[in-house]
């Protein structure tokens, strides 16, 4: 369901993440490596920075999955109540009357 409200209610998957963001070491790692051994630097400089950027990245979900369930909720974690707003009325909409 939703409420307008999931930008400020918004929850990630933090382990998920923090997978993802290993493999994209792993692989930023491979890379650098591999392109640094058969002699492509412009290449092995991409994978450096890409190296970089995942390394950053599993920094910030490190901090957010140690910070507690505020930012990594659990199962004992209940979900945000939704905002309570009433539907709108329901409206027929027009009848074009067509020559």
């Amino acid at each position: 369901m939703r409420t307008g409200s999931e930008p400020t209610t918004a929850r990630s998957a933090l382990r998920a993440r923090l997978w993802l963001s290993l493999w994209g070491l792993a692989w930023a790692i491979f890379g650098t490596a591999v392109f640094a051994l058969v002699g492509r630097p412009g290449w092995a400089a991409a994978c450096g920075v890409l190296w970089l950027v995942a390394a950053v990245d599993m920094t910030v979900i490190l901090r957010h999955i140690r910070q507690g369930p505020h930012y990594q909720p659990g199962r004992d974690v209940p979900p945000y109540r939704p905002a309570y707003t009433r539907p709108p009325p329901f409206r027929r909409p027009p009848r074009h009357g067509h020559p």
